[in-house]
């Protein structure tokens, strides 16, 4: 099956912002969506608490930049996404929580163009699994790195893969089962079909290593339930 285009991904998302604007029903499919978002944000305030700016790409409505000023109030906000429609609600949103810069810029990580050395923080919540093949990650993991301050932070939540293939069926045969007792087979098959059209996700393993081939110094993992996982890295 060949896998969803980057205007499919957009198109989707611009029609379900309303959703995605609440953490009670753009999460749904989600394990632990609210805890990861709570770990990735008071992790990155422990690790960079004199933090001033922060890039949040694949922002959709903004949740985990909402977040992060909970932790720290003045940060310079730079919102990217694909999806105009999920900026301007982000915008909207971010704008009304803090007083300093925030700045929306519609496109794909991967392509735009950001000053390098300027972020304190970077969050990256079920954006990454878009990657595509080992060039993609590699490159999209260096510009990531470079993009970053020294002694800033990268923090990721997304879906994930296992290395070993019977764990991986097995730990997928859970997420199913997780998703058929929300809300049925249906909402199980739907879901399924979607993350094998859409979503490349790679093992918590692989994307680790890969931070440390780029450059980062450290590595922590925060929290790991099945095919979801926390985690980040320090330049």
């Amino acid at each position: 099956m060949s896998k969803s285009t980057v205007k499919e991904i957009r198109e989707r998302f611009d029609n379900d912002v309303e959703r995605f604007s609440n953490l009670d029903t753009g999460q749904v499919a989600t394990i632990d969506a609210k805890i990861s978002l709570e770990l990735l944000t008071e992790a990155s305030k422990r690790i960079k608490p004199d933090a001033e700016s922060l890039l949040d790409i694949g922002c959709g409505a903004g949740n985990y930049s909402l977040k992060m000023l909970t932790k720290i109030a003045n940060l310079n906000c730079t919102l990217v996404d694909l999806s105009k429609p999920m900026l301007d609600k982000a915008k909207e949103r971010v704008s009304e929580k803090t007083k300093n810069q925030v700045t929306t810029i519609q496109g794909d990580i991967r392509e735009i163009d950001l000053k390098e050395n300027s972020f304190d923080i970077i969050l990256a919540g079920a954006v990454l699994h878009h990657l595509r093949d080992d060039q993609d990650w590699e490159s999209t993991f260096d510009k990531l790195f470079r993009l970053l301050k020294p002694g800033g932070c990268l923090m990721i939540s997304d879906l994930i893969t296992q290395e070993t293939p019977a764990v991986n069926d097995y730990t997928w045969e859970r997420y199913g089962d997780y998703l058929e007792a929300i809300d049925g087979k249906a909402y199980r098959k739907k879901v399924l079909d979607y993350v094998e059209k859409e979503d490349s996700p790679r093992s918590m393993t692989y994307q680790l290593e890969l931070m440390k081939k780029v450059g980062f110094k450290q590595t922590e993992i925060l929290h790991k339930n099945m095919c979801f996982g926390a985690f980040g890295a320090i330049k």
